[in-house]
């Protein structure tokens, strides 16, 4: 039981460290121009772009995000 115990606190602290570099990817394309707004809503993550709300997973928004901002920098 102990290592079950363990192991989801490991994955706990595993999701939050993803969604804490999800959330400053999204600060910086804001800071950036890139989009309007984003956030976690009802299991999704909701971007604002161009007037347009777009929703994905934590995985596609971090790896859009990743795109964008590098896009922009090519």
């Amino acid at each position: 039981m102990h290592d079950d115990g363990l192991k989801r606190r490991l994955d706990l602290e595993i999701e939050t460290l993803s969604l804490n570099q999800l959330n400053d990817l999204g600060n910086q394309a804001v800071r950036m121009g890139l989009i309007a707004g984003h956030g976690y809503h009802k299991g999704q993550y909701e971007l604002i772009r161009q007037g347009q709300v777009l929703t994905m997973t934590v995985e596609h928004a971090f790896q859009y995000l990743q795109n964008l901002i590098r896009s922009v920098r090519e």
